[in-house]
């Protein structure tokens, strides 16, 4: 474990690079092999607006990283943060508490605010308007909802007190369980189910993306499942019933227009139409 943060406190840039782009391969692959939907589309022309978006995070993230370097810094040099409050402990619990507090505060809590707060869900609804979820749309976010998030990591840094390997580890992970989740692919049901007590498996995250609610909001889990099943956010729904989109915002071509997605936060919030019953 020493071994592994060593090596992400000091990860190259060109590591970080492989994973995002060895990730989407290695799903995308597979999801020739097993797919979950065998719906013929466009597969390299819905890619392109996701590829775009997935390029524009990079873009707003890169010239910020050095804000987490210097939170984590500051947080190990003055012993703030919550996991540098707590008792002595192995090596790998300190590793997986701040990994799992991370993903809360800035995946989980990020998520379920973008959903609670109208204008951050009309910036968020850029991810949610895909009509053909795949592992590329794990990164399909509009700039702003990309400055969003990582102000929620941030907060994260500073509120977990992480220092910049487990920093560097959960963001890697958090990139290859968001393609994961996201990807085409069809796992036996017993095998996902499984996986869906630790991780967010994907048909687990295949029903945050039905076009409906209360389906849309719930499973707002990225790296562990916990958090959702804690805070009554989990629901299930069959995945052979999964509609992607959204109910409000039906348009497919204008879904996947660059042009018209970058002007979707800012489309006057228009009311679910359709809310099915909760029970």
């Amino acid at each position: 474990m020493e071994q592994l943060i060593q090596y992400f406190e000091n990860i190259p840039s060109l590591h970080r690079s492989l994973i995002l782009v060895g990730g989407i391969t290695f799903f995308w692959v597979l999801e020739g092999i097993v797919p979950l939907f065998t719906v013929r589309y466009g597969k390299w022309r819905h890619a392109l607006p996701n590829f775009f978006f997935t390029l524009t995070t990079i873009i707003v993230n890169f010239p910020l990283a050095f804000l987490l370097l210097k939170t984590s810094d500051w947080t190990i040099a003055n012993d703030f943060g919550i996991i540098n409050w707590l008792p002595n402990m192995p090596l790998w619990l300190y590793v997986v508490l701040g990994l799992m507090l991370l993903d809360f505060i800035g995946a989980y809590l990020a998520h379920w605010v973008e959903h609670k707060v109208k204008p951050l869900w009309m910036v968020h609804l850029v991810h949610h308007s895909d009509h053909h979820v795949d592992t590329t749309t794990a990164n399909r976010h509009h700039p702003l909802e990309s400055l969003i998030r990582y102000v929620f990591t941030l907060v994260g840094v500073f509120v977990v007190g992480a220092p910049i390997g487990i920093i560097m580890l959960y963001q890697s992970l958090s990139v290859v369980l968001s393609q994961f989740n996201h990807a085409n692919i069809k796992l036996p049901r017993k095998i996902d189910k499984f996986l869906s007590w630790v991780v967010v498996s994907p048909d687990m995250h295949k029903v945050h993306h039905h076009y409906v609610l209360p389906y849309t909001d719930s499973n707002y889990g990225n790296i562990f499942s916990i958090w959702d099943r804690l805070l009554g956010t989990y629901r299930y729904l069959d995945r052979d019933a999964i509609v992607y989109g959204v109910d409000t915002f039906p348009d497919e071509k204008e879904n996947s227009s660059i042009q018209g997605l970058l002007k979707q936060p800012f489309h006057t919030y228009r009311r679910p139409t359709t809310i099915l019953d909760k029970d």
